[in-house]
Parts: C-alpha cells; sequence; structure tokens
C-alpha cells in the first residue's frame, strides 16, 4: 500500500494509460483516452473527468474490461475508477449513480439540466424557430432524385427522436433542396407538436453566435440554448472546416442531446466522411444515423417543379416553354426557379408574350453553344477503349473482375461528368437500378486512397473526356 500513497492521480493515470494503448489503434486511443483528464486520488479511487455523459456510457459499454484490468494493475485488486462528467455547475445539476457492485467502477455525473435552460433574450417572447414556412413538405415536388431523402425526412419529422434516423444527414451539390427538406421536417414538428422547441440555424449563423458568446463571457448561457432544443436543424455543416473550438462546442451539444434522445438534422454538400478539416469523432457522430444524398432532378421533375410555381402565381405558361426551359436547366433547381423568376420578369415589366423565343433570350447566358455536354454512351466508350474490352460488356451481367471494374469507372464518371440522373445512367448499363450506381461510384471513391493505379486511370479518362466536351 506504500507504493499507492506515493502516486498521484496524474502519475496512476498515466500508468493505465500505458497498459491501455498497446492494446488500441491510435486513433481510438487519441479519440477515448486522450481527453481523460485524472483529478483526484484518494488511496485506491481514481476520479478522471470526461467530456460527457455519451462518452462515460461509450467508455463502459466498449472498454470496461479493457479499463478494469489497467485500474486493478496500477492501484490493486480493490481499486475504483470514478468518473466526473465535465459540465460547468452553472448549467448543471450533480446527480450520484449507483456503483456497479461487481465491476469497481463508480460514476458522479454532472447532467445538464434542460429545463434551466432559457432562450438569450431576457424577456418572455414567442420562441423564434428561423425556419421558413414556405418550406413543408406539401411545398416539396418529389422525384427520383429525393424520393428517398423525403421519405427519410417525413418519417423523421412523425418521430422526432425516436427513430434510428438520428441524427439525419441530407447532402448534395448546391440548389438541390437540402434547406427546403430539413426546414420542412422543422415546419411539420412545430405545427404537429407546438410544444416542442425547433431551431433552425446555418453552420455559419452557429459559429458567429459562438464568438459573440467568448466576447459576451457568455458560452454557458450559449451552450444551455442550443441544448434545450428538441430539435437541432443545423444547414451546411461543411462550413465548420478549421474552426476548432466551434468543433469541439457543437460535438459536446450533439452528445447531450443525442443522449437526451433530442433529435438532430444536418445538411451539407458532401457525405460526412468527405469534409476536410473536421475532427474525425465529429465525423464519427454524424455518420451514426442516417446519411441520404439528394441528386439533381430529372426532367420530369424539373418540369413539375414550373409548373408548381406558376399554378401558386396563377401564370399560365404553355407547355413548349415549360419544356424548352426544364431541357436546358439541369444542374440545380435554385438556378431553374432564377430562370423562371426572369422570364415572368421580362413577360411583366417587358410585355413580351410568354414563348419560346422569350426563354431563349432569359436563357442565353444558361445555355452555352460552344460547350457539349458529354453523354454517357461517349463515356461507355472511352472507359472501353481505354480498358481494352468490348464496350457491350460494360452493360453485360458479367462479374467478371476485368469487367467489373472497368464498369464501375464508367458509372463513377457518368454521374459525375453528365448532367443523366442515376436512373438513365442504371438504364444505359444494362437496366440497373440507381443503388448500383450509387454503391459503384462509393466503391471507386474509396479505392483512391488504397490504389494509385486506379486513380491515375481515373485522372487519365476525365482528361480524355474533357477535351472531347470542348
Amino acid at each position: 500500500m506504500a507504493l499507492v500513497s506515493e502516486k498521484t492521480a496524474e502519475s496512476a493515470w498515466k500508468e493505465c494509460l500505458d497498459l491501455v494503448r498497446p492494446h488500441l489503434k491510435p486513433l481510438t486511443f487519441k479519440t477515448w483516452f486522450e481527453p481523460i483528464i485524472p483529478t483526484n486520488l484518494e488511496g485506491t479511487l481514481l476520479t478522471v473527468e470526461v467530456p460527457s455523459t455519451y462518452f462515460y456510457e461509450w467508455l463502459e459499454e466498449h472498454y470496461f474490461d479493457l479499463l478494469q484490468k489497467s485500474i486493478h494493475s496500477v492501484l490493486g485488486a480493490d481499486a475504483v475508477l470514478q468518473y466526473a462528467v465535465k459540465v460547468p455547475r452553472s448549467e448543471a445539476a450533480s446527480v450520484t449513480m449507483p456503483e456497479p457492485s461487481q465491476a469497481g467502477f463508480s460514476a458522479e455525473l454532472l447532467r445538464p439540466d434542460p429545463t434551466s435552460a432559457k432562450p438569450r433574450s431576457k424577456h418572455e417572447e414567442p420562441f423564434v424557430t428561423n425556419l421558413n414556412p414556405k418550406f413543408t413538405f406539401e411545398s416539396f415536388i418529389r422525384g427520383d432524385g429525393n424520393q428517398f431523402a423525403r421519405a427519410a425526412a417525413l418519417n423523421v419529422s412523425n418521430n422526432p427522436g425516436e427513430t434510428a434516423f438520428n441524427p439525419l444527414v441530407l447532402y448534395g451539390g448546391v440548389g438541390l433542396g437540402k434547406t427546403h427538406l430539413i426546414q420542412a421536417i422543422g415546419n411539420h414538428v412545430s405545427r404537429n407538436n407546438p410544444g416542442k422547441r425547433v431551431y433552425y440555424v446555418s453552420s455559419e449563423k452557429f459559429t458567429i453566435d459562438f464568438v459573440e458568446a467568448i466576447e459576451r463571457n457568455s458560452t454557458i448561457e450559449f451552450s444551455n440554448f442550443y441544448r434545450s432544443m428538441d430539435v437541432l436543424i443545423v444547414d451546411d455543416i461543411q462550413f465548420f472546416s478549421g474552426k476548432e473550438r466551434t468543433q469541439d462546442t457543437f460535438f459536446h451539444t450533439f452528445n447531450t442531446l443525442h443522449q437526451l434522445k433530442k433529435q438532430i438534422i444536418l445538411s451539407s454538400d458532401r457525405p460526412p466522411r468527405d469534409l476536410v478539416g473536421l475532427d474525425e469523432r465529429l465525423i464519427s457522430r454524424f455518420q451514426c444515423g442516417l446519411t441520404v444524398d439528394i441528386q439533381p432532378p430529372d426532367l420530369e421533375t424539373r418540369i413539375a417543379i414550373l409548373r408548381k410555381k406558376a399554378e401558386n402565381d396563377h401564370i399560365e405558361i404553355p407547355q413548349d416553354v415549360i419544356e424548352f426551359i426544364a431541357s436546358n436547366v439541369k444542374s440545380n433547381i435554385r438556378e431553374l426557379e432564377g430562370c423562371y423568376i426572369g422570364l415572368i420578369a421580362r413577360h411583366t415589366l417587358e410585355q413580351c408574350p410568354l414563348d419560346v423565343s422569350l426563354a431563349e433570350k432569359v436563357l442565353k447566358n444558361v445555355i452555352s453553344s460552344d460547350k457539349k455536354d458529354i453523354t454517357v454512351e461517349q463515356i461507355q466508350k472511352i472507359v472501353a477503349d481505354h480498358f481494352k474490352i468490348p464496350e457491350n460488356s460494360l452493360r453485360a451481367k458479367t462479374r467478371k473482375q476485368e469487367i467489373v471494374v472497368p464498369r464501375q469507372i464508367a458509372m463513377y464518371l457518368s454521374k459525375n461528368l453528365t448532367r443523366a440522373s442515376l436512373k438513365t445512367i442504371g438504364l444505359h448499363f444494362g437496366g440497373r437500378d440507381h443503388s448500383t450506381i450509387i454503391h459503384a461510384c462509393k466503391t471507386v471513391e474509396r479505392s483512391f486512397a488504397e490504389d494509385d493505379s486506379l486513380r491515375q486511370h481515373v485522372e487519365q479518362l476525365e482528361k480524355q473526356i474533357s477535351y472531347i466536351s470542348r
């Protein structure tokens, strides 16, 4: 026992970590053990501080045996490891958990009290959700590219915090309807559950608010506010990149809400795993729910969007004009709506007839006459020639490796370099469905990090395709 009394909390915990480290991958050790801070040692009772109760529960679930062996090895068979959750006392209530009798572990947990959190306003005012009331499920046009995302969003809106889709992450390019859909969830919850606190914020606004809270010395009030939400909606999380303190604050906010079974909804311009400049532990949290992509709208969806807007504005637009615009504006919904507004503005202000001629004038900066659209068929031919295989083998059902890899590359290039929908691409590859195309693209992207030769093949093909599209 004399040896034990000579130890400090820091030295005892360091010895424990030296025993734990060889059994873990470096990233795992960094994520789950480096943040732990030893705070006190009384005899054989070692107290350590962890960032959250979620953190504590993860350690107990995944590393219980390893921690038990290490603490017993350092402090003896009767040693006890006690956890304290790091939450400022002004925003927490102390709750002592019963000690697991056979484990040799106990935990004094400091849990945030959601009922004590208040909006930043000093006066009692109606809670401001920041939601745009126009963004509803009823006004969202469903198509092949967003059907699954809409279904997932509707499921979450009916059961916020009660499904496995927590967090729900929607990703896709600019102007595809991500913001509309995530706010539709918030509006649906607010309308059907008036007592729930629903809050929409962009990642940029979250960061600005956090910086201002630091300047006002009110970070505790800031944290209380966000942790009091029943549904937290954060748009464009890619802009958290490089903002370390903001990421750390959001990490702990996320953990608190997730543990309390509050719904978290996020949007991004790319999958969480592809977000550069974000902490791995934050990316891991983003991936623990459901991640869904939104694809550019196909022709039928674009036509439906234009019809819906004209109907809402009580304007009759000839079908050939609608089809002309929908056929030439393919990249995103925002650009489509911009062209629609431009058309109506010219028609109203200049008293021009609503015809294809007017549409051509409005779209002259959108339609590029000197740049050719590359087609799926062209990509198939280029890929087949490059790998010296028959072009029709890319459409065949064969699973031979010498065909599968070129086929997946051709699908990847078709998705990234053409304006064809996933459904259309699938039809060009022997009638395969959209999930096969998505799987192929993800397989190619994952292979980039492990296979330099494959990356070189793809880069060479991209240059060749880019040259012929000029």
